[in-house]
């Protein structure tokens, strides 16, 4: 039998509470401002960052891996996004089982009107969590990997 990691189970638990404390205070900022969810913000973001060359446009399956989501959930998230007129879908050129998603000129405004909302919001939440002493250790990991001037 193995011994339990106390530290471990906590540590999860605080990285778990931690996310969640962040993605509603994004949420709550990106809802007001902008009637967006994180999620929809996420995949705006992905999908922005498309490019015309060899593996620059995400499959379903492969936005759905990338905003981690199930590829239903996924269908479901991009099909409100293409009724609001923010994205497009088509078929692959190569394959013609193989769907794309391309954001529309709309979608990519509505992205840069609501990226500083989701970085005030995304500083904001870890600001705060960060004055809490089981999250300064995760807040600071988070904020390591983000390069300087940034």
């Amino acid at each position: 039998m193995s011994r339990p990691e106390p530290a471990l189970a906590q540590g999860w638990c605080a990285l778990s509470a931690l996310h969640g404390r962040i993605e509603t205070h994004v949420e709550r900022a990106l809802q007001a401002a902008h009637e967006l969810s994180v999620r929809e913000f996420s995949v705006l973001d992905v999908l922005s960052a498309q490019h015309d060359g060899e593996g620059g446009h995400f499959r379903m399956h492969e936005l759905s891996e990338a905003v981690v989501l199930s590829q239903s959930a996924t269908t479901r998230l991009v099909s409100r996004l293409e009724e609001r007129g923010l994205l497009t879908r088509y078929l692959c050129a190569t394959d013609r089982r193989g769907i794309y998603t391309d954001v529309t000129p709309a979608g990519l405004a509505l992205l840069e009107l609501a990226r500083p909302v989701n970085d005030t919001a995304l500083r904001e939440a870890l600001d705060t969590a960060g004055q809490r002493p089981e999250f300064a250790p995760l807040v600071a990991a988070v904020r390591a990997t983000v390069p300087a001037g940034d």
